[in-house]
């Protein structure tokens, strides 16, 4: 499988599944960020489909509908299937011979932007690493060929043997790696003891809430943004004291989305831990967005998986210039503030907020010392 090619040209048949109809809108709401991702990743959507049944354990769905998307993509000349949840390589496997297309899942698509995104050394490492845990599990596929041509019960066909080379390679590979993340995440360590004095806040939220454009504005940095889902994956980060009567500790950090794959949570643990050690989050939401409120969910979900759940966060409603109707707020219990970086609206109360956080930090630091 090759995981970092582009899927440009590619034209892509989505499908999700829905145990019950109750949540056959979640799931045909989850589909349409699938196919978000499938656009961000280069390719075109041809159809998409929801069923409704539990997973079946060897094609996922059921097999009538498995000869209806197989009469489907063979017309239209569809040549990829997306499933919007994990398969097992069993899975996988079974689905690509009845197709005879590619099949993947949510996983490797985001895996698959993740990749083409990747810029600096560190993300470039965490992205293969989490490719490579993702792949090893699936090797058995590419050589169940050559082992049917070696013996029978009980012996080693020259496939196993091959297998097994290559699985020993890629764990090798996911060693070397892990120790060079280890490293730089140790020089990371380093770098935030040193700043464990100064105000520390994380730019985090769901990706493309417009985070970057947000940091770039408060700090005046020069960040690359795009309307795009994971134009960031390095998280940037920027001391500022212009402004402000101290010093406050500015990070960009990767955009969250649903069904993360764990490869990634891992992989980018050390870039994470700068939301973890943060004094306060601006958790920045497209408001905009009809979906807004599912998404504050599950970038709190996210932030108790990473352990960052009991940090101090200010709700940021951002790009309210989109809001056809400006009154049409959501309604919210916790502190926040309505905005939009783009057009820089609304940023003063945000940065007057900011400076009396740093104040009672700077005075409750004073005391300790």
């Amino acid at each position: 499988m090759e995981l970092n090619r582009v899927m440009s040209q590619e034209r892509a048949y989505l499908i999700g599944m829905a145990r019950t109809s109750k949540t056959k809108a979640d799931i045909e709401m989850s589909l349409e960020e699938l196919a978000e991702l499938t656009r961000s990743a280069g390719a075109k959507v041809d159809a998409s489909v929801v069923q409704v049944r539990p997973p079946d354990s060897k094609y996922y769905i059921g097999k009538g509908l498995v000869e209806r998307i197989k009469e489907e993509i063979t017309a239209n000349g569809t040549n990829v299937v997306i499933f919007d949840d994990p398969l097992s390589p069993a899975q996988q496997r079974n689905l690509e011979n009845a197709f005879e297309v590619k099949v993947i899942d949510r996983s490797i698509l985001i895996l698959n932007i993740f990749a083409q995104h990747a810029r600096t050394a560190e993300a470039k490492l965490q992205v293969e690493l989490a490719q490579l845990e993702y792949m090893l599990p699936r090797l058995t596929g590419a050589w169940t060929h050559f082992s049917r041509l070696g013996g029978g019960i009980g012996t080693r066909g020259p496939g196993e043997t091959q297998l097994e080379t290559d699985r020993r390679q890629v764990r090798t590979k996911i060693a070397s790696l892990k120790k060079k993340l280890e490293k730089l995440g140790t020089q990371r360590e380093v770098q935030r003891k040193g700043r464990q004095n100064l105000f520390k806040v994380s730019l985090i939220g769901y990706t493309n809430a417009g985070k970057s454009t947000l940091f770039n504005q408060l700090t005046r940095a020069n960040v690359r943004t795009a309307n795009q889902l994971f134009t960031t994956l390095d998280s940037t980060t920027r001391v500022m004291s212009q402004g402000y009567p101290d010093k406050i500790i500015f990070t960009d950090t990767v955009g969250f989305i649903k069904k993360l794959p764990h490869q990634l949570v891992a992989s980018f643990k050390s870039t994470l831990d700068e939301v973890t050690f943060a004094d306060l989050l601006l958790h920045v939401v497209d408001v905009s967005d009809e979906n807004c409120q599912e998404k504050i969910n599950q970038t709190d979900l996210v932030l108790d998986e990473i352990g960052a759940g009991t940090v101090d966060v200010i709700l940021i409603f951002n790009k309210i210039d989109r809001l056809a109707d400006p009154l049409r707020m959501p309604f919210c219990d916790r502190q926040s503030f309505h905005i939009s970086a783009l057009k820089e609206q609304n940023l003063g109360p945000l940065r007057e907020e900011l400076t009396a956080r740093l104040q009672r930090f700077s005075a409750n630091r004073h005391k300790v010392c």
